[in-house]
């Protein structure tokens, strides 16, 4: 009985050529180094094929392709060896790579004839090798240290980004905790970005260079822009600048952190730890001491306010951590309604036309729309695999509005809205925690390792294939 064998796996190929790593031709090798080759050149006669069993031709020059096409006949002395073992066929075990082949030799059979399970040329196996794999829609950990052995056969992105048209402008290194917000005040050629670190920045827009920074002995958990004026929230109060004047206000009342900032109908709004909306109004005919003033606290919500958005018909929107989204006249300060459509804290607000929009930690957005009775009701839910953080809108070249939705999976997801088309995805080492949108198609995010990015929309991106 003859014997053929070939190296195992496990051993050192010494004085032979190794075989073919049958893994690196479907794409899915994950070792480093790898025993086998990682190239298709030709075989050792004693190594066969692991996609390919077969026996000895009667026709040594037949080529592959012939055997692929030609008929193949069953010899009429051995059954198929799928069902059971001939008497007559001697049977030698070749193993191959990590997987071991039965091939039965015929011993008395007149005419040898060639029975085929599976035939490749060369040719279509370099095809199918050469053809790029399907990439994934996350970003390779590996990559992100520079330690991905795989290179491009790598079926994770090397990218911070999907989705063409995009492009990184720089990267902003300075703050050392997570940036919360991000302000563009009007005619400044001035980037303001606060963080859990204690300070605000100034950055220079033409440089990128930081060019000022507040230390404020409390972590900035908000920040906004309103005209000249700069508001950040701490502990316990606003801090307020005006760019153009040097004014420099402390506006003292809430309690715990200020998680969130707004403005509307000339009125600063302030949602604060202890559930409660502070309501300061300015005045263009201010006092001495100051140029706002506190004109009511709103209460309704149980938890901290984590959320603030303003909506058409001067109406105020406030997401909590009690899992409910309350709405405020802004004209008489009083709530109107509370909506229950989430099931955990309500993290972002988004007012886009006659709709509303909200996120949460249960891992949805859900689309609100008014009824005809005037109430809010949800029209349509998106779900994600994983919690979303914030929600931000702009519109691309064409003027469609685009969603950015900021996940726990440190992605940020883009949907062309209504239809929740998805456009293209950005991702960071860390969660995004702010965002803001400048002119030319320059947008910001700041994210939990205290980095800002800036991004350009050179184009219009294409929808990616699934």
């Amino acid at each position: 009985m003859a014997i053929i064998t070939t190296t195992r796996r496990t051993e050192r190929f010494s004085g032979t050529t190794p075989p073919t790593c049958k893994y690196w031709l479907a794409g899915r090798c994950n070792r480093n180094p790898c025993k086998f080759l990682h190239s298709l050149s030709t075989l050792p006669s004693n190594v066969h094929n692991a996609n390919m069993t077969y026996m000895h031709s009667k026709n040594p020059h037949l080529s592959a392709e012939k055997m692929a096409s030609s008929s193949v006949k069953k010899p009429t002395n051995c059954a198929p060896k799928a069902f059971k073992k001939p008497a007559n066929c001697a049977r030698k075990a070749v193993e191959c790579g990590s997987e071991t082949m039965s091939v039965e030799k015929p011993t008395q059979c007149e005419q040898m004839d060639i029975s085929i399970e599976k035939t490749e040329s060369v040719e279509e196996v370099a095809t199918v090798a050469k053809s790029p794999m399907e990439k994934s829609r996350s970003i390779c950990k590996y990559w992100m240290t520079d330690n991905c052995v795989h290179g491009d056969l790598c079926q994770n992105l090397h990218s911070w980004f999907y989705g063409d048209g995009f492009t990184t402008l720089a990267k902003l290194h300075e703050h050392k905790k997570v940036v919360t917000g991000i302000a563009l005040p009007a005619g400044s050629d001035k980037l303001y970005s606060g963080s859990t670190d204690g300070t605000v920045r100034a950055w220079d827009c033409n440089t990128g260079h930081c060019v000022n920074m507040i230390h404020l002995n409390s972590e900035v958990t908000s920040l906004i822009s309103e005209g000249p004026w700069i508001f950040a929230g701490v502990k316990n109060a606003v801090k307020v600048w005006n760019i153009q004047t040097g004014a420099d206000v402390t506006l003292d009342g809430p309690k715990g952190q200020v998680l969130s900032l707004n403005v509307g109908n000339d009125i600063l709004l302030a949602g604060a730890e202890d559930g409660v909306i502070y309501a300061w109004r300015y005045s263009s005919d201010p006092k001495p001491e100051s140029p706002f003033e506190l004109v009511a606290t709103l209460s309704g919500h149980t938890k901290p306010v984590v959320c603030l958005a303003i909506g058409c018909y001067k109406m105020l929107y406030s997401g909590s951590m009690d899992h409910s989204i309350k709405v405020w006249d802004l004209n008489t300060l009083q709530c109107t309604m509370t909506l229950n459509g989430h099931t955990d804290v309500v993290t972002s607000l988004l007012c886009w036309e006659d709709y509303l929009l909200s996120s949460s930690y249960d891992c949805t957005v859900n689309v609100w729309v008014c009824t005809e009775e005037g109430t809010l009701k949800v029209a349509y839910t998106h779900t994600d695999k994983n919690a979303i953080l914030g929600l931000y809108g702009m519109t691309d070249a064409d003027a469609k509005p685009i969603l950015f939705c900021s996940c726990q999976d440190n992605s940020v997801r883009m949907y062309e809205l209504p239809t929740f088309l998805e456009r293209g995805r950005l991702f960071t080492r860390r969660e995004v925690r702010s965002f803001a949108i400048g002119p030319g198609g320059l947008f910001f995010t700041g994210d939990g390792t205290g980095l800002l990015n800036v991004w350009r929309w050179l184009e219009e991106p294409k929808v990616p294939t699934s």
